[in-house]
This record gives C-alpha cells, sequence and structure tokens, in this order.
C-alpha cells in the first residue's frame, strides 16, 4: 500500500531522518515509535509530501504521491487547527467538502461520527466552547469523514482522558477492519503494543527497531518478571541476578540473570513486599525502548537534582534528631544573645561573656551539623536499596 524508501532529511546543521525505509500494508496498523524529536513528524510530513525529502522515494500502490492520492488519505496533524468561531457541525462539513464529499452526506456522516463520540448535542457550538479532548475527537472527524484509504496520525491521543482513548482505540480496530492501512506516532508504548500489527522505532532520525510486535519481543526474550506488590520495591534493582530493572510505585519489571530459579528469587522478595502478581512474560514493549533507546543523561541527571536538591532537604528537615538539634541551637543563641548585646554596650566589655557566646553557639551549631548530616546518610541509603 505505503512504501517508503531510504528517507533523507537535513535541516542545517540537523540531520533530522536518516535512511528511514518502511511499508505498511492495508488492514494493518502500524507504529511509528520514539522519544520527543527522534524525527516521527519529519518522516509523516515526507510520507505526505508535505516536506520534500532530501533523498529516497514514497510510493502509494506503486505510484508516486499525486492530488489523486492525496484524497486517499486522511491526515491528522500534532498540531490542531479547527476553525474556533465557526460550529462544530460546519466545521466539519466544510473539510469534507474540500475533500468532495457532497454537503447533504458529509453532515449525515458528521452527525453519525459526533454521536458516536458523544458530541451530538455539541453540533451547533462553537469550536472554541469544547474541551481540548472535544477539540481532538472533532479533528479526527474531520481526518476520516471522506473514507480515506490510508489514515496517519501524528499523536492522536494527545489530551484523550483514558475513556476517549478507549473509545479512539475502538474506532482504530474498526478502520482497520474496513481495510484501510493506518499510521500513527506516538511515544506511548503501552499503546502501540495493544493496537499495532507492526512497529518502527526510530531514535535520532535512525530506524533501531522495526518489524511485528510479537517478533519484537520474541526478539528479546522471556526472562522479563513482572511484579505487582504492596511495600517498598526500591531494593529490586540493586538485586544480585537483577540485570536491568524498572521500578514504580507498586510496580516492577525486571530483566532476571539466566539460570536462577524462581525460589531464589521469592526468597528475596517475599520477605520485603507482599505480591499481588509474580509473573514471568515477554518484555513490554517500554522496558525494550528502555533498553534500545536508553534513559537520556538529562533525565538521570534531572532525577538525581530532584532528590539531592529538593526532596532531601524537605525529608531531612523532618528528621526527629535534626529538628531537637535546631531547635537547641536556636534557644542557646536567644538566651545567651541578650546579655552579649548588653555587655557590648558597655564602655568597657566583658570579653569573657563574647567568648562564651561563641563557644556555645559553635556547641550546638557543630551538634546540628552533626545530626544533619547523619540525616542525610540515612536518606541516602535508603534511597539506594541500602535498607535490606
Amino acid at each position: 500500500m505505503l512504501k517508503a524508501e531510504h528517507l533523507r532529511k537535513q535541516y542545517s546543521t540537523v540531520l533530522a531522518v536518516d535512511d528511514v525505509s518502511l511499508e505498511v500494508k492495508r488492514r494493518s496498523i502500524f507504529g511509528l515509535i520514539g522519544p520527543n524529536g527522534a524525527g516521527k513528524s519529519t518522516t509523516i510530513r515526507m510520507l505526505l509530501h508535505i516536506t520534500t525529502p532530501d533523498a529516497g522515494t514514497v510510493t502509494y500502490d506503486g505510484q508516486p504521491f499525486s492530488d489523486a492520492v492525496r484524497n486517499k488519505i486522511g491526515y491528522l496533524p500534532e498540531e490542531r487547527g479547527l476553525y474556533k468561531k465557526n460550529g462544530l457541525l460546519d466545521t466539519i462539513i466544510y473539510f469534507a467538502t474540500l475533500r468532495g464529499v457532497p454537503n447533504d452526506q458529509a453532515k449525515k456522516k458528521g452527525m453519525e461520527w459526533l454521536e458516536r463520540f458523544g458530541l451530538q448535542s455539541y453540533a451547533k457550538r462553537k469550536v472554541e466552547e469544547l474541551s481540548k479532548g472535544n477539540q481532538q475527537k472533532a479533528q479526527f472527524i474531520t481526518t476520516i469523514l471522506h473514507d480515506p484509504a490510508v489514515v496517519i496520525l501524528d499523536e492522536p491521543f494527545s489530551g484523550l482522558d483514558p475513556v476517549n482513548q478507549i473509545v479512539m482505540k475502538n474506532v482504530f480496530q474498526d478502520l482497520k477492519q474496513q481495510g484501510k492501512a493506518i499510521i500513527f506516532s506516538t511515544h506511548q508504548m503501552d499503546t502501540a503494543e495493544k493496537l499495532c500489527d507492526e512497529i518502527c522505532l526510530i531514535n535520532k532520525g535512525k530506524i533501531v527497531l522495526e518489524g511485528s510486535v510479537k517478533g519484537v519481543k520474541q526478539k528479546f526474550g522471556s526472562n522479563s518478571l513482572h511484579l505487582e506488590y504492596s511495600g517498598d520495591g526500591k531494593f529490586l534493582s540493586s538485586l544480585p541476578f537483577v540485570k536491568k530493572s524498572t521500578v514504580y510505585e507498586n510496580y516492577a519489571e525486571l530483566v532476571i540473570a539466566d539460570g536462577i530459579h524462581t525460589n531464589e528469587i521469592l526468597n528475596q522478595v517475599t520477605d520485603k513486599l507482599e505480591l499481588r502478581k509474580f509473573e514471568f512474560v515477554e518484555p513490554s514493549l517500554n522496558s525494550i525502548f528502555l533498553d534500545v533507546v536508553g534513559v537520556p543523561s538529562d533525565v538521570i541527571e534531572k532525577e538525581e537534582q530532584q532528590i539531592n536538591g529538593t526532596l532531601q532537604p524537605k525529608l531531612v528537615s523532618k528528621h526527629p534528631k535534626v529538628r531537637k538539634a535546631l531547635l537547641s541551637l536556636i534557644i542557646a543563641i536567644g538566651v545567651i544573645l541578650v546579655p552579649l548585646v548588653v555587655n557590648l554596650k558597655k564602655p568597657q566589655p566583658d570579653w569573657t561573656i563574647v567568648g562564651i557566646f561563641f563557644a556555645v553557639s559553635l556547641f550546638f551549631l557543630f551538634r546540628f551539623l552533626k545530626e544533619k548530616n547523619a540525616a542525610e546518610a540515612e536518606f541516602r541509603n535508603n534511597a539506594g536499596g541500602g535498607a535490606q
């Protein structure tokens, strides 16, 4: 159906897309996935001939892009573009007529789609009166109302709540059953895993992984352990048999070293966590994504800054011993400060009192810093999984 070969696009010093080839068949959902800035949107614009590639070709059923081909495509761009002052149904009809749909037919089909998305009561309302999610659904309707053979969607789930994401996914499945070729870009790996027949992972303009979702997951093995639990799972990353880990609040995906028995894992886990799920499965697309693309260093630095610069001071300041030492320091300075000021106003101050003030202040300050350092060390050990 749609075939792109060796696409390349460079903007000044930035190579946005580098030798990308892909093929999308009818009756299939193709996921163009990757991190933000990977080159997904640039690739889509070249597929649509919005942007001319520096090299490479794009064909539809073996034919080069043309106006006739253009009318067989439905495109939902990442940047939304509805006329916000116009009525919702009027806007939908207008875009459909631009693609050759008769006015009466556009109105009938427009109302059918508005009913499917629960927007029939908004038909005569201005677009600007709709929420962001409802505007997203309205724009999707304008994308598919002319019954395109190819549907290309750039981040189609942006702005949709979980309920409407399910509605949109059901629509995708219906379009697939009608024989359409669907391409959508996303950085949401769980969505791509559930919806796509095939995926193409782009990073820094290059294809780093492609194929069927099943084939990709099988390629990465089945030694991925999924855990759901109650308790503090930070220690899971530091277990000796864990090669890689993605640990959340109550859920973790662990890649286990070969030759490790289930009992050995359970012995290390069950006394620290209350398990609700313990299952060896194929790795998720999200864990494969992190494995292939990696976590950017700026993300790691940001997380470290959040721990060291935000979370740690808050927790340390609430530590009982630190609060007690700080209170003692404040009281000591307050008690001796008044006599010190009175003494210093005398024609001949008693320097012994001044010395006592500094000695007492240094003593309590030293004790406060000692307790603060001890609390910081305790926090770092707990955060790093040191508390077993």
